[in-house]
C-alpha cells in the first residue's frame, strides 16, 4: 500500500481518535461549556472533516480510483433510493426511542451520556443550526472517508469484502472512542451496517442518509432527553 494511503489511515486510526479524546477530556474538565465554545467546536470539526475528505479524495484520484470504486456511483438507482429512505426512517426512529429510553433510565450509563450531552450537544436554536451543518458534514465526509476511501483502498489491497467491512468499521469506531467503550462498540456496529450497504449496493448514498439521520436525531433529541429530562430516580426524590 502506498505511503500516502498508509499516512491517511494513520490519521484516521490514530490522530483522529487522539484528537477527539483530548478535546472531550478538556471539555469534561470544565464545570460548564459556553455556547461559543460549542459553536467553535462544531466549526473546527466541520473544517477538519472537509479538509480530510479533500486530501483523501485527492490521493484517491492520484492513485486512479474511479467514482464507482469509491462508492460515488448509483448503479441500482431505484433500489438505492428506496433502501436509503426506508432505512433512514427505521434508524432515525430507533435512535429517537433509544435516546428517550436512556433519558428516563436510572442506569449508571446515563450519567456519562448526560455529561457528554451537556458539553457537546446544542442547547439552543443558535447552536442547533451549526450542529445540523455538522451532522450533514459528518454524513458526507465520514462516509466517504470510512466507507468510500478506506473500503476502496482495502479492497485494492486484496482483502476479502468481510474483512474490508470489519477493518473500516473498527477504524470508524475508534474515531468515536471519545464517547467511551459503549460509544465505540455502537459506532462500530453502525459501521458494519453502513459498510454492508455500501458493499451490497455499490453506493454510499444509503450510508450517508442513515449516518446523517443518526446525528440529526442526536442533536435534536439528545439535549431534550439527556439534559432537560430528569432520570426516573431523580423524579421520585
Amino acid at each position: 500500500m502506498p505511503w500516502d494511503i498508509l499516512l491517511i489511515f494513520f490519521v484516521l486510526g490514530v490522530i483522529v481518535p487522539w484528537r477527539g479524546r483530548a478535546k472531550l477530556q478538556h471539555l469534561l474538565a470544565k464545570p460548564h461549556v459556553e455556547p461559543a465554545e460549542r459553536i467553535s467546536l462544531y466549526g473546527s470539526t466541520i473544517a477538519f472533516q472537509w479538509l480530510a475528505t479533500a486530501v483523501a479524495g485527492w490521493r484517491a484520484w492520484a492513485h486512479g480510483f474511479t467514482a464507482a470504486q469509491l462508492g460515488l456511483a448509483m448503479p441500482q438507482r431505484l433500489a438505492v433510493i428506496v433502501i436509503a429512505t426506508l432505512g433512514a426512517a427505521v434508524i432515525v426512529t430507533l435512535q429517537w426511542l433509544n435516546l428517550r429510553r436512556m433519558g428516563r433510565s436510572a442506569s449508571p450509563l446515563r450519567r456519562p451520556l448526560q455529561a457528554l450531552a451537556e458539553r457537546i450537544l446544542p442547547q439552543s436554536t443558535k447552536e442547533l443550526i451549526p450542529f445540523l451543518a455538522l451532522s450533514v458534514t459528518a454524513g458526507l465526509c465520514e462516509e466517504f472517508l470510512y466507507r468510500g476511501f478506506a473500503m476502496a483502498t482495502l479492497s485494492r489491497a486484496g482483502l476479502p469484502v468481510g474483512v474490508v467491512i470489519l477493518v473500516s468499521s473498527v477504524i470508524f469506531g475508534l474515531a468515536h472512542l471519545y464517547q467511551g467503550r459503549a460509544g465505540f462498540v455502537s459506532t462500530m456496529v453502525l459501521g458494519l451496517l453502513f459498510g454492508a450497504s455500501r458493499a451490497a449496493l455499490g453506493s454510499l448514498v444509503p450510508a450517508v442518509a442513515w449516518h446523517t439521520g443518526v446525528d440529526l436525531v442526536a442533536g435534536i433529541a439528545g439535549p431534550r432527553y439527556l439534559v432537560q429530562c430528569k432520570a426516573v430516580t431523580e423524579e421520585v426524590k
